[in-house]
């Protein structure tokens, strides 16, 4: 991979380097608004897409102790009891009704008790890394849930950032839009005193009008916007839609844009859980090659039962009564028709998809970082225009309005002036809006944001005290 990218073409120092990653960690620290802070801290504990994930780990981390469990002996045991009864009526039966042994009891007497107790046990020996392939595969897949886990962290702080920061440019759009309002007021206010006083026309007075109605008209789809805006923060948060309103409907300025990284090496790549889940994604299906690969070897077993049977309880002690076996088994695959072949080619060719996916997912990362680079960087001297562009508009508004106030121009130039001074505003708010969604882009694209975040307490919510006596003792 190349050391810088291209979009910032120079050499990195180790400096910089800690400097970027001491960034990363909380980067919307770095944005110097401490509503945003907060409502990060309750995403982190209330989201729900975070908690769904998180019983996604418990799940794999319990397949993974299954895989575990075939290291280690199985053991069962088993007690019963009862009466068992036969049909005599049976041809070729090979004792006849009636017949006696040597004590003059009934050979075969159609119903007995019997009572019966015992444990089968079983335990195989990896000698060819059949169990251990398995439980790298496992351990993979968790390392994958993992990773998952944080990319949906990465991807709620980049949605509740720019869901916030869309929030408060929408309310300084509507700031501007109010003061229009204001100044078409005030115009047609005065427009309609010159014209009583016989220094104005209709077509003035009804061209104001229309100017303020216009105006007003601009509200209304604002306030829908900041209204679906504060709600999906909301949820995000895991609240209900209407939960933060009053919090939020206070109006407060854009937050300040974070300073352009000094420098960006092309490692900070590393820290993306995508990348990252598709190289743990890459080592499971590896893994899986090598579980194929161990079915073509022998497999050894030493199973063990013990299963004593007797008619009454004193008897089940007996010599007499006991039954065993203890052997070592071994299996080896024979003819099968290629299956097992054809197994291992299927493993192969995941895993080699897997790295390709793998090799996919860093191309699409340098891609993300380069082009939000490229904005941050464009995006700047857009906003640096934009606001010049205001600055001189509005001047141009307020000199045009003392202007016709003094009768020495038509209103067609007041009008024209308010529409240029009111669009410039509107789209400097809109610039400046851009380009911190082009810094929260880039944190997200250089995968920023999990550093230091606990996985949080993954165990499952059961309560001890309300389970048996037998779920306790191996519980606590």
């Amino acid at each position: 991979m190349p050391d810088s990218f291209v979009e910032q073409p120079h050499s990195v120092t180790a400096a910089e380097i800690a400097r970027t990653e001491a960034d990363m960690k909380d980067w919307w620290a770095q944005f110097h608004d401490p509503m945003l802070n907060e409502l990060v801290e309750q995403a982190i504990k209330g989201n729900y897409d975070l908690q769904i994930a998180s019983q996604h780990i418990v799940s794999e981390r319990a397949v993974r102790r299954q895989a575990q469990a075939a290291w280690y002996p199985q053991l069962d045991a088993a007690m019963g009891g009862g009466d068992d009864r036969h049909s005599i009526n049976v041809d070729n039966w090979p004792v006849r009704p009636g017949s006696l042994d040597a004590n003059g009891n009934p050979v075969n007497r159609p119903d007995a008790s019997i009572l019966t107790y015992g444990a089968r046990a079983s335990w195989e020996i990896d000698l060819f890394g059949h169990i251990s392939r398995q439980v790298e595969e496992r351990k993979r897949l968790v390392e994958e849930s993992i990773e998952n886990r944080r990319a949906i962290l990465v991807s709620l702080l980049s949605e509740l950032a720019s869901d916030y920061v869309s929030l408060r440019g929408v309310q300084e759009r509507l700031a501007v839009t109010e003061h229009s309002i204001d100044v078409a007021q005030r115009s047609r206010e005065l427009t309609e005193k010159l014209y009583t006083h016989g220094l104005g026309n209709t077509l003035a007075v009804a061209q104001a009008q229309t100017e303020e109605h216009l105006e007003r008209s601009r509200l209304a789809p604002l306030h829908s916007q900041e209204e679906q805006l504060i709600h999906a923060i909301s949820v995000l948060l895991g609240e209900m839609p209407g939960k933060l309103e009053e919090e939020l409907d206070v109006r407060k300025p854009l937050p300040t844009v974070p300073t352009f990284p000094a420098s960006l090496p092309s490692i900070v790549l590393a820290n993306r859980p995508d990348i990252r889940a598709a190289e743990a994604h890459y080592a499971a299906d590896t893994a899986q090659v090598g579980v194929a690969v161990a079915n073509l070897y022998p497999k050894f077993m030493i199973p063990l039962t013990f299963n004593p049977n007797a008619s009454a309880a004193y008897q089940a002690f007996q010599m007499g009564g006991m039954a065993w076996s203890f052997m070592m088994m071994a299996s080896l695959p024979v003819i099968h028709g290629g299956r097992y072949t054809a197994e291992i080619a299927q493993a192969r060719a995941e895993a080699e998809a897997s790295r390709l996916v793998y090799r996919k997912t860093v191309l699409k990362a340098f891609e993300d970082v380069e082009d939000a680079l490229g904005d941050w960087r464009h995006d700047d001297e857009l906003v640096s225009q934009l606001e010049d562009a205001a600055r001189d508009s509005g001047l141009a508004r307020d000199r045009a309005q003392k202007l016709f106030g003094a009768g020495l121009t038509g209103y067609l130039n007041v009008l024209t002036t308010e529409q240029t001074a009111l669009t410039a505003q509107d789209q400097a708010v809109v610039g400046r809006t851009a380009r911190l969604r082009d810094a929260i882009a880039l944190y997200t694209a250089m995968g920023a944001g999990w550093q230091g975040r606990q996985l949080t307490d993954t165990r499952l919510p059961v309560e001890i005290g309300k389970q048996n006596a037998l779920a306790r003792a191996f519980t606590e």
